[in-house]
C-alpha cells in the first residue's frame, strides 16, 4: 500500500485547470481516478498551444497523471447509463461545468444521489451553484479583476496586472481537496454522501480577509504599490547590481536595525521618518529608495550571504530556470522524470505534500485519450463486440 488515499474512487469529469488539479492531487495521493472525456476530442487542455512535445500538449501533460482515460460521450443516453454504472461504485464525482449543465445530462446531484446515497459530488465552478451569477461562465483571469486583486496588483504608476499563475483555479482545486477529504469523513461516521460547491470568486474572497477585515475597519481601498507589502515595511523585492531579490525587514526595530547596520545605513534608525513600521509605510517611496541605492553596488548573491549572516530573512528573486535548477528543490524530490507513451521521457514537477508512512507516488503519466476506455468497460461486464458497436457509433 501506498499513498493515504489508496482505495478512494473518483469520477472526473472535469477540464482545464481546477478540477484536473484537484483530481491529480487525489491521484498522487493513491485515490483511483478515472477522468471522463469527449471522444475525438477529449480535454480542451489536449489540444492547447502553444507548446507541445511530440504532439502532446505541455497544458495537459501538466494536470493529468496518475489517471485513466475514459471516453463517454454524455449526449448519448446508453453513455449516461455507463456514468451511472460507474458512480454506483464510486466515492467521490467532481465536476467543473457551468451549474446547471450536469442536470441537462442526468448527472445531476439529485439524480446520482439516488443512485448512490454515499456519494461524494463535488462541483467547482466561477461563481458557485446559487447567486446571481451562477450561470456565468468565468475564467480564472476574470476572478482576478472581479475580486479586486488586479486593482492592487502592479506597479503604482502602471496598470493592472495579473498574478501569472492562475491562483484562483489552484486555489479552488485546493479546497475542493479540502472539502471532499471533509466530507469522506462524514462519510464513515454517517454513512451519508453531500454535495460540494466551491467557487473561485468565493476563494479569492476568503483570500483576501486580511484586505476586508481592514477595509472594513477603515473605509480605505487598497491601491497598487509593485512588489511592496501593505502592511509592513520594508518587505518588498528590491535591484542589486546584478537582478533582484526580496528583502524582510520589518516585525520590529532589531529587524529594522539589523538591516539597516548591514546596509551601512544605520542613520536611519533614529530618522523619525523610518522610526516606527507605520512611518516607514508611509514614506515608502523614499525608503526604498534609500536602500536601493546601497543595493545595487553589490551583486544579489553578496547583499543574500551579508543578510542571512546577519540572521535577517532574504532571498534572490529567481528566474523559473534558476528555480528548476536548484540543488534543495532537487532534493526535495520536486522535480521528476516519468515516462509516457508518447512524449517520451518528461521532465515535471513533484509531489507537494510528504508522508512518512503513506507517501504518494506518480504511477501513471498524464493519459493518452481513451486509454482506458475498454478496460473500465470490460470491469463493467461489456464485451468486445458490445464495446466496438459502442465506438462505431460514436458513443465512446
Amino acid at each position: 500500500m501506498t499513498g493515504p488515499l489508496v482505495g478512494l474512487r473518483v469520477l472526473d469529469l472535469t477540464q482545464y485547470i481546477a478540477g484536473p488539479y484537484c483530481s491529480m492531487l487525489l491521484g498522487d495521493l493513491g485515490a483511483d481516478v478515472i477522468k471522463v472525456e469527449m471522444p475525438v476530442k477529449g480535454d480542451a487542455y489536449r489540444s492547447q498551444g502553444p507548446h507541445f512535445i511530440r504532439g502532446e500538449s505541455t497544458s495537459f501533460l501538466s494536470f493529468n497523471r496518475n489517471k485513466q482515460s475514459l471516453t463517454l460521450n454524455l449526449k448519448d443516453p446508453r453513455a449516461t447509463r455507463i456514468a451511472h454504472q460507474l458512480v454506483k461504485e464510486a466515492d467521490v464525482f467532481l465536476e467543473n461545468s457551468k451549474p446547471g449543465t450536469m442536470d441537462r445530462l442526468g448527472l445531476g446531484y439529485e439524480a446520482l444521489r439516488t443512485v448512490n446515497p454515499a456519494l461524494i459530488y463535488a462541483s467547482i465552478s466561477a461563481y458557485g451553484q446559487t447567486g446571481p451569477y451562477r450561470e456565468k461562465g468565468g475564467y480564472d483571469l476574470m476572478i482576478q479583476g472581479l475580486s479586486g486583486v488586479m486593482s492592487m496588483t502592479g506597479e503604482r504608476s502602471g496598470p493592472p496586472a495579473k498574478v501569472p499563475v492562475a491562483a484562483f483555479d489552484f486555489g479552488a482545486a485546493l479546497l475542493t481537496a479540502v472539502a471532499i477529504l471533509a466530507s469522506y469523513i462524514v462519510l464513515q461516521r454517517t454513512g451519508e454522501g453531500q454535495h460540494v460547491d466551491v467557487s473561485l470568486l468565493d476563494c479569492s474572497l476568503s483570500w483576501l480577509t486580511l484586505f476586508a477585515m481592514e477595509y472594513f475597519a477603515t473605509g480605505e481601498v487598497p491601491g497598487r504599490i509593485g512588489s511592496a507589502s501593505h502592511n509592513f515595511a520594508p518587505y518588498q523585492g528590491f535591484r542589486t547590481q546584478d537582478g533582484y531579490m526580496t528583502i524582510v525587514g520589518t516585525g520590529g526595530k532589531d529587524s529594522w536595525g539589523g538591516l539597516c547596520r548591514v546596509l551601512g545605513l544605520e542613520h536611519l534608525c533614529h530618522d523619525p521618518r523610518f522610526d516606527t513600521n507605520g512611518k516607514r509605510l508611509g514614506n515608502l517611496h523614499d525608503l526604498s529608495q534609500l536602500i536601493e541605492q546601497v543595493l545595487v553596488t553589490r551583486p544579489t548573491e553578496y547583499w543574500v550571504q551579508r543578510l542571512e549572516e546577519a540572521g535577517l530573512p532574504c532571498s534572490p528573486i529567481n528566474t523559473l530556470d534558476q528555480v528548476l535548477n536548484d540543488r534543495h528543490v532537487h532534493e526535495r524530490s520536486m522535480i521528476v522524470e516519468i515516462d509516457h507513451p508518447r512524449a517520451g521521457r518528461v521532465k515535471t514537477t513533484g509531489i507537494p505534500i510528504r508522508f512518512s508512512k503513506t507517501p504518494g507516488q506518480l504511477k501513471t503519466p498524464p493519459p493518452l485519450l481513451g486509454q482506458h476506455t475498454d478496460e473500465i468497460l470490460s470491469s463493467l461486464g461489456y464485451g468486445k463486440r458490445e464495446i466496438d458497436v459502442f465506438r462505431k457509433e460514436g458513443v465512446i
